[in-house]
């Protein structure tokens, strides 16, 4: 019997930041799974802010065109299968977008592991903190910002799912940690739940590279950016001899036509930086090793982590355009049904 998938796709690029007319629901009908194949229904997806450099060009893959479905992670649970892989009721995830169902021949397609989530570990973990934002944490630490026990670690967009996890796995490390998000409610968070040592609110300082020099009285050794533009700037400014640079993403520039980008380019020569951007996909064959070592975090209790859920597949847009306003407190997911 046919199934009705319900998907968002891009109707029209965006210029500046999206509307809800940027994107349509759309209903299709689904043939049966062929031979080799198996139906998904979705049960979570997420909405990702690094996804808005390609609804308008090529970005680290190519532009969606309209009528493409929007990107996302999905988790799901397998209604129907002739796939000797997947059996129905296996939970899986894999990167089918915002849909309510699809059709997969198992490529690409991962099973969940009911013994490793539980407990503490919930399934929207595979598509959060051991998912991608997680992972961009954890690889952007270990390998460009390479910290050592006493340095002082400054996390931008803290309270989002990559700076939350960031800070956490710096303070496992012995370092000081100090973040950067906007409002008192985030700030406290950061402090009083995720345990770092100081969080300014950048919306209630007139100067922030003084805010950062106040906080952070020894200098920054690393800097994780997940913000860009001026506050990038702030962070540079604050740098120490042989600091890095984890350039993660840059939300203040995405929806901007012509992006500001760094000014404060003197300091790399007199202070001997090194900034690197970061794909976290260049790290797949080590996700493994890395989600093991995470969720054993969790489940002692060192690493925690918060989802900010939308409820129903009509709230994707403007659980999407609100990333960009700040709205989210830690990662943000559409609960489909």
């Amino acid at each position: 019997m046919p199934t009705i998938n319900r998907r968002w796709v891009l109707a029209s690029h965006p210029e500046g930041k999206p509307t809800l007319d940027t994107f349509r629901l759309e209903e299709v009908e689904l043939a049966d799974p062929a031979k080799h194949e198996l139906l998904i229904q979705a049960k979570y997806f997420s909405v990702d802010p690094g996804m808005r450099s390609r609804l308008s060009g090529d970005s680290y893959a190519a532009a969606l065109q309209p009528g493409e479905v929007i990107e996302g992670a999905m988790v799901g649970e397998v209604v129907q299968s002739n796939n000797e892989k997947f059996a129905v009721g296996d939970l899986v995830t894999g990167g089918f977008g915002w849909q309510s169902h699809t059709l997969s021949n198992g490529r690409g397609l991962a099973k969940l592991d009911a013994n490793l989530f539980s407990g503490p570990l919930r399934a929207t973990a595979a598509i959060g903190v051991l998912g991608i934002p997680g992972l961009t944490s954890y690889f952007g630490l270990s390998d460009i910002g390479k910290p050592k026990e006493g340095e002082t670690v400054l996390i931008s967009s803290a309270a989002g799912p990559v700076g939350a996890t960031a800070g956490q796995i710096a303070k496992m490390q012995g370092c000081r940690v100090v973040g950067i998000a906007g409002s008192p409610a985030k700030c406290d968070y950061v402090t009083k739940e995720l345990g770092f040592d100081a969080c300014i609110n950048y919306k209630d300082t007139d100067n922030l590279v003084d805010a950062i020099k106040a906080a952070c009285p020894d200098g920054v050794d690393i800097y994780f950016d997940n913000v860009g533009g001026e506050m990038l700037d702030t962070a540079i400014a604050n740098a120490n001899e042989r600091g890095r640079i984890i350039i993660s993403g840059a939300v203040s520039e995405y929806n901007k036509p012509e992006p500001r980008g760094i000014r404060n380019t003197l300091q790399f020569i007199t202070h001997r930086l090194c900034m690197e951007g970061l794909v976290v996909f260049d790290y797949f064959k080590q996700f493994r090793d890395a989600q093991a070592e995470m969720a054993g975090w969790i489940k002692d209790g060192k690493l925690i982590y918060t989802e900010d859920i939308s409820e129903g597949i009509e709230t994707a847009p403007a659980a999407f355009i609100g990333l960009f306003e700040g709205e989210n407190f830690g990662r943000r997911l559409v609960k489909v049904s």
